[in-house]
């Protein structure tokens, strides 16, 4: 907050216009969004070898570009979500965050980390695989595929942050949205264990894995996300808490009785028990539930105010994230997890069609509500409803990203079609099939598509950038209040 005596100045930027957690959460949100940047780079040239396997051929390949690209995601939606805890911190405990020298320390020992990761990523993957070697290139698990040192190092990071988050609702103030988040936050960070120890037995290795990845994707990272999107109302639209906590209780018991047994779609085709055809196909139809009750609850709690609200930017990405996370995440995911369709659309681009769908719907637009959040801050509390000047370059953000991303989903889910039926069905899942498909110009012209759609995505992450470091500059309006709001 602006120190006693002093006027915030709106439209500039001014870190004395933030509390102590808001300005660690800046930092945090400054490098995911270069991540972010990367991530998107990577994903085009990754794309271009699709299309032109010898491009940049021995200089970067397609493996390590895939990886950067996947990778940079993941750690990119971690720095997005550590900085949104530190963001509503302060604000739902009602103290200074507890230890936020250390959260400061580890910030820095934390991006440097990334830094030199992606460094090994990139140079340090060649050379025989061995105890001592194991320490400096990738451990080989898709998604995280840290050195063990970096392993170590992530949770070690977690840790503090973790004892940051409970230090400060366990000394400050209990609300319902403090005491989910620290419980998910164990459950979170204590899931990323089980991809840490080594098993000889491939199936076993396969079977912890995927506990970090499905539960941290389709149970911890949801829950999370339930956490910020019922700060983010409450704070754009000025929604009673009574009101989103409760939906917030729903999400967590049902998400967390249906993702857990849901995890079985992902042992289907790795030698687990026959079992899991049954649990993980039935409880995985369940997982859209919670989903659809983040729609009615944003839907709801939007029209509270007749649509009034103090953020435009924030409240239309949380708006979105409702709408992307119901279908991204839960009937693009549901469309392929029955063992039934499974069986021809698993590893295929319909995969990818879901994944991407998926994490930009359900995380990267939460994300982006809270850097929209921050920036109104930070800039003093100024105007950013309607009227705003400016404002087109954050709807036309808003909509080249969506139109982006829906067209690359759309183009790998035709290319996924032309695998499942000539790849599985029709030749069996045999190397010359797999060939056959690749070539199939159906399959070709798809890639061509999602390479064009990522060039308007990318695009659209151009002028989100510029519009977050000119958005509200030349306001000299201050928000409107939530008082305000409840008599508009």
């Amino acid at each position: 907050m602006a120190a006693p005596g002093t006027v915030a100045k709106l439209g500039k930027l001014d870190l004395a216009n933030l509390n102590g957690g808001q300005k660690l959460a800046v930092k945090y949100f400054t490098v995911a969004l270069i991540l972010f940047g990367a991530q998107i780079l990577f994903g085009l040239l990754a794309g271009i070898q699709y299309l032109k396997p010898d491009f940049l051929f021995g200089v970067m390949d397609f493996s390590v570009n895939r990886m950067v690209h996947i990778n940079a995601m993941v750690v990119w939606l971690l720095f997005g979500f550590i900085g949104s805890v530190y963001w509503l911190l302060e604000d739902e405990a009602g103290i200074p965050v507890v230890g936020l020298g250390l959260g400061n320390v580890i910030f820095w020992i934390f991006t440097l980390a990334v830094a030199v990761v992606v460094v090994v990523y990139l140079l340090i993957q060649v050379g025989p695989g061995n105890h001592s070697t194991r320490w400096l290139i990738i451990e080989g698990r898709e998604y995280i595929e840290a050195p063990r040192w970096a392993d170590i190092g992530i949770v070690v990071c977690v840790l503090a942050f973790f004892y940051n988050v409970a230090a400060t609702f366990t000394k400050g103030r209990y609300t319902g949205v403090g005491g989910v988040l620290v419980l998910d936050l164990i459950a979170l960070f204590g899931l990323y264990l089980a991809g840490m120890f080594y098993t000889p037995n491939i199936s076993i290795d396969q079977y912890w894995w995927w506990w970090v990845i499905h539960l941290w994707v389709e149970a911890t990272w949801e829950v999370l996300v339930g956490c910020l999107m019922a700060y983010g109302l409450m704070q754009t639209l000025g929604v009673r808490r009574k009101i989103v906590e409760t939906w917030l209780y729903i999400e967590v018991a049902l998400m967390f009785g249906s993702g857990i047994l849901g995890l079985g779609h992902h042992y289907f085709w790795i030698g687990t028990p026959e079992y899991w055809f049954t649990i993980g196909g039935f409880f995985s139809a369940l997982e859209p539930i919670p989903l659809v009750a983040m729609v009615v609850h944003s839907v709801f709690d939007a029209g509270a105010h007749k649509m009034k609200n103090t953020n435009h930017p924030a409240l239309g990405w949380i708006i979105v994230h409702a709408f992307g996370n119901f279908f991204g995440a839960g009937v693009w995911g549901f469309m392929h997890t029955l063992p039934q369709i499974n069986l021809y659309t698993h590893g295929t681009q319909w995969t990818a069609s879901h994944g991407h769908l998926a994490f930009f719907g359900a995380y990267v637009t939460i994300v982006i509500a809270f850097f929209y959040l921050g920036l109104q801050k930070w800039r003093g509390n100024v105007w950013m409803s309607g009227g705003l000047i400016g404002a087109w370059k954050w709807k036309w953000a808003m909509v080249l990203l969506n139109v982006g991303m829906i067209g690359m989903v759309m183009a790998m889910l035709i290319s996924g079609y032309e695998q499942s039926q000539i790849e599985r069905a029709i030749e069996g899942s045999t190397w010359s099939g797999y060939f056959i498909a690749q070539s199939h110009p159906w399959f070709v012209q798809g890639n061509w598509w999602r390479q064009v759609f990522g060039c308007v995505f990318a695009t659209g992450f151009v002028l989100l950038v510029w519009d977050l470091l000119t958005i509200g500059r030349d306001e000299k309006r201050p928000a409107i209040a939530h008082g305000e709001l409840a008599t508009a």
